[in-house]
């Protein structure tokens, strides 16, 4: 190089990298090769080409261009990908045009997006809760209903009018639900808890898990009711007033816990002495059962009694009304019917007068001539 030259590459590039740069300079197989020598043709110095391959023909000093790299190949192929035409330098992809392609692909998108988490469809059966940031903005009706883009703002569709069920204990289960009754018994309890949404807001964000809370609430309840009933009540006429205290402690309860929910109905399922006593129990019950249907005929008996008598009392008492306006026909009209009631089965008959036998046995005449007459008829035929 020249002086000016090697004064330029001196002052921008530091000591070491020009001494770097001018040992790789002086390599036999370096691209940069060695300066024209004095007697060259072209008559100049300088570094030669890189990008060109010397021509062979010309004793290495020609300068014979180089085809395309492998890297060059890459990217021509990449960008033929990518719809660019051409080959070497010549052509490639338009990318002002690819630019506003994906623009507007990305807009639509957006657009999409924004739409459909802004416009929320509400059925008539829910309410929707909307939240903005996580945090509780208002609570809507059913309708076509607007809100910002998620996630600004969402919305959480809550079933205000469904009726859901919760068991608590269950006649095929093997667990057993044990509850304490007042006599220090142990009934086996199985029954199922009706209630529904009546604040979502509150539903939603005041409790944690609300249907944990719901099933805690409910054994609660039906233990401190329970507790104040015998095991006969509990498992027989006391079930109706058991689930209408249970409903009201469960609704008391919800509402300090300000839960947002509405107990509709209690409903006991089983009612039953756990099962190592249950063979026993049946037994107490059957004798129970015996023990009233004899209660039961013994009144029905003292009932007929007293019937009976009130009619007999009702009887004498009108017979004495007509003895007193008449003795002594009402006198011989009561002998004549006992007589009458107490002869009328006998098959003797005694008269007590002058001249007659005292004694007749007219039913057996009756036979005798009834046989007699049955003879003759069998005769005659």
């Amino acid at each position: 190089m020249s002086n000016d030259n090697n004064g330029t590459v001196g002052r921008r590039i530091p000591g070491g990298l020009r001494q770097f740069f001018g040992s790789i300079s002086l390599m036999a197989n370096s691209p940069w090769g060695n300066g024209p020598k004095d007697g060259d043709d072209d008559g100049k110095r300088g570094p030669r080409n890189p990008w060109v391959t010397p021509d062979p023909a010309d004793g290495g000093r020609g300068r014979r261009p180089r085809g395309p790299s492998a890297l060059d190949e890459l990217l021509r192929k990449g960008r033929g990908s990518f719809g660019g035409g051409g080959s070497g330098g010549g052509g490639g992809m338009n990318l002002p045009e690819s630019a506003k392609l994906w623009k507007w692909g990305a807009l639509l998108l957006v657009a999409i997006w924004a739409i459909f988490s802004m416009i929320h469809i509400v059925p008539p059966e829910k309410e929707g809760v909307v939240t903005r940031l996580g945090s509780y903005v208002r609570t809507v009706g059913p309708g076509v209903k607007w809100t910002w883009p998620a996630p600004v703002e969402q919305m959480r569709m809550e079933d205000v009018r469904a009726i859901r069920t919760m068991q608590v204990g269950s006649p095929t289960a093997t667990d057993e639900n044990f509850v304490l009754t007042r006599d220090q018994s142990i009934v086996d309890l199985a029954y199922e808890v009706r209630w529904s949404v009546r604040d979502p807001e509150l539903f939603i964000f005041q409790l944690a898990d609300p249907e944990g809370t719901i099933r805690e609430v409910a054994e609660s309840a039906m233990r401190a009711t329970v507790a104040n009933f015998d095991l006969v009540q509990a498992i027989g006429p006391g079930r109706v007033d058991i689930e209408a205290q249970v409903q009201n402690r469960m609704q008391a309860l919800l509402d300090q816990y300000r839960a947002g929910v509405a107990i509709q109905g209690i409903a006991i399922r089983q009612a039953d002495p756990p099962k190592q006593v249950d063979e026993a129990f049946k037994e107490v019950t059957a004798a129970r059962q015996e023990r009233e249907s004899s209660i039961n005929q013994a009144r029905a008996y003292e009932q007929r009694i007293l019937e009976r008598a009130r009619g007999d009392t009702a009887q004498f008492d009108q017979i004495y009304e007509q003895y007193r306006l008449a003795p002594e026909v009402t006198r011989r009209r009561l002998y004549y019917e006992t007589m009458e009631s107490v002869l009328s089965n006998v098959d003797k008959t005694i008269v007590e007068a002058r001249g007659v036998t005292p004694y007749l046995p007219l039913p057996e005449v009756r036979k005798r001539a009834d046989a007699a007459q049955d003879s003759a008829a069998k005769g005659g035929q």
